[in-house]
């Protein structure tokens, strides 16, 4: 399936496009615009906080209201679009996966976060006042080291991992309940997988079998993370899928189920229905309004 979103490095964000820079932190007062195009994608985590000021930003459909105090989150492959904003302090850490790996060989690390991949169902939390405080001096420590004449990526990347911590925590402590660790990541690998695989349109038994376990222990994982099955979540990711297709290309129906591997046009609309209460054509429709 050919691209059809600009995909971003950090070089673009900081109007550097040949800047290979795996981490970068910015703050929205003492920045040039990015010069990218709306919506996109990126090849990296970013996490904006927001100290005054309001801003709507939108991934995949879902739209949220950025307001003091609230952090975002941003992960490789999503669909974003930055809407409007006004009055806005405060700024982005802007990291790849293989900074935050640096100098460790386990992806797992990674995949225990729950707030990026979009595991955690609201890309926007808002901690309260004591964590917040706690996560923007961190913040401060990351922006005084990299600014520093000698800095150093080693001591930005043990910052990184604090602050991602005390976000946790805050999420954590939050939400009242703790995710199994080895779920969590056990799920995220079926994630990747799904993203790597979705346009084959394949069963829960084959990604089952990918990760090595039995399709009831991936559904009791995806319930146990998600609330929903497996083959829930694997619909879900076509259908988004579908949405891009449906709302920035001009494919006609049947050429929207082919890319997705729905090779009866009939079945594929109704389940687009069955998810969204609408037809393909009625989503394409009201989506042209917007």
């Amino acid at each position: 399936m050919q691209p059809i979103f600009p995909t971003y490095s950090i070089g673009h964000f900081i109007n550097q496009p040949g800047n290979h820079t795996e981490f970068e932190i910015t703050q929205f007062g003492q920045m040039d615009v990015p010069d990218v195009e709306d919506p996109h994608k990126h090849t990296f985590y970013e996490i904006i906080w927001i100290d005054s000021g309001e801003s709507k930003q939108t991934i995949d459909y879902t739209e949220y209201a950025l307001t003091p105090q609230s952090l975002f989150f941003i992960s490789p492959g999503q669909l974003h679009f930055f809407e409007e904003w006004e009055h806005l302090a405060g700024g982005s850490i802007l990291f790849t996966e293989d900074f935050f790996l640096l100098n460790y060989q386990n992806k797992d690390r990674l995949f225990e976060l729950i707030f990026l991949d979009n595991v955690h169902t609201n890309a926007c939390i808002r901690p309260d006042e004591e964590s917040y405080a706690a996560i923007r001096h961190t913040i401060n420590l990351i922006l005084v080291e990299r600014h520093h004449t000698d800095s150093s990526l080693a001591i930005c990347q043990s910052l990184l991992h604090i602050l991602l911590q005390q976000i946790q925590r805050s999420i954590n402590n939050q939400s009242g309940q703790r995710i199994s660790k080895r779920y969590l990541i056990v799920y995220k690998k079926f994630k990747c997988l799904l993203d790597r695989h979705f346009a084959r349109n394949i069963t829960a038994n084959a990604y089952a079998a990918m990760l090595h376990i039995t399709q009831h222990q991936l559904n009791f994982i995806t319930k146990h993370v998600t609330g929903k099955t497996a083959t829930a979540v694997i619909r879900a990711r076509s259908i988004l899928e579908a949405k891009r297709l449906l709302t920035f290309t001009d494919l006609t129906i049947l050429e929207v189920a082919s890319q997705l591997n729905y090779f009866d046009s009939s079945y594929f609309a109704k389940i687009f229905r069955a998810e969204l209460g609408l037809s393909p054509n009625e989503f394409r429709a009201a989506s042209q309004k917007r």
